[in-house]
Parts: C-alpha cells; sequence; structure tokens
C-alpha cells in the first residue's frame, strides 16, 4: 500500500504545475484573444482539477479510491478532449 503522504506529494505537484501550465496558456490567451489558446487553458485547467478532485475525494472525504480514480479519470478524459479540441479550433 502506497502511504497517504506521497499520494499528497503528488497530487500537490501535479496542482502546482498544472497551475503553471494553465496559468500560462491563460497569459497566452489573454494577450492573443485565441479560442484555441482558450481551449487549451481550460483544457490543462480540467485536467488538473481532476487531480486536486481525486486528492480530496481520497483523502479528505474518505471516499473509496476507485471513486477518486473514476473522478480523476473522467475529468481527465474531459480535459485531454478539450486539450485535443484546442488543437483543431480556428485561430
Amino acid at each position: 500500500m502506497v502511504h497517504p503522504f506521497v499520494i499528497t506529494a503528488l497530487k500537490t505537484a501535479t496542482l502546482l504545475f498544472g497551475g503553471v501550465i494553465t496559468l500560462f496558456a491563460y497569459r497566452a490567451y489573454a494577450r492573443t484573444r485565441s479560442p484555441a489558446l482558450r481551449a487549451l487553458a481550460i483544457g490543462f485547467g480540467v485536467v488538473t482539477l481532476g487531480a486536486a478532485a481525486a486528492g480530496a475525494v481520497d483523502l479528505l472525504l474518505g471516499f473509496d479510491r476507485q471513486i477518486a480514480l473514476v473522478v480523476e479519470s473522467a475529468l481527465t478524459a474531459l480535459g485531454f478532449g478539450v486539450i485535443a479540441y484546442s488543437l483543431y479550433a480556428e485561430m
């Protein structure tokens, strides 16, 4: 079994790095007003939110880890779908 501190450390790193990437994508959108960059920022934000939500469901709310995995997977899939859309959006 993995110690909860390891999970917390990894989720924290994911939240920090994901937040930085989301911030950079948003700043690029704010500079250019490109819908593709807006979608990219939203996509990275959703992926980052998925990691944070899974950690909260698992560690803070005490739900089963499988539920946390479903939450994270659903938000990750949604976020990557938005990121994929951003690659094909009109500039």
